[in-house]
């Protein structure tokens, strides 16, 4: 098995949907760090898992500097997107997302 990783620094705006009280449910923004890593049995035909730059256009074109409501069809929580890219990269299996120091969520493929 192959596996390649992944790191972005993406700078976007979201607000949170929540059944509680918070100030989250304001817009807010977060210089957002999102890891994929990508796996295959076998390499394509250039030798590659993926392109890195595939992965970065897929992410950095739609989620950069946007308002992730305004371009996501969910509630736009750290999870929520994790498992987004994971569902949205080619040979995502596991995608981290870190919208502030101490705070990542990561997703896994099963």
């Amino acid at each position: 098995m192959y596996y390649v990783k992944k790191r972005l620094e993406i700078s976007a705006a979201h607000r949170l949907s929540l059944s509680y009280e918070s100030k989250c449910t304001s817009l807010h923004g977060h210089n957002w760090i999102i890891i994929v890593e990508c796996r295959a049995r076998e390499l394509n035909a250039d030798g590659m898992v993926t392109d890195f730059t595939h992965v970065k256009r897929r992410i950095t074109g739609l989620l950069d500097h946007a308002v992730l409501n305004d371009v996501l069809p969910f509630n736009p929580t750290a999870e929520n997107i994790a498992r987004w890219v994971v569902e949205n990269v080619e040979h995502a299996w596991r995608c981290e997302v870190q919208e502030s120091e101490g705070n990542t969520a990561i997703y896994e493929e099963d």
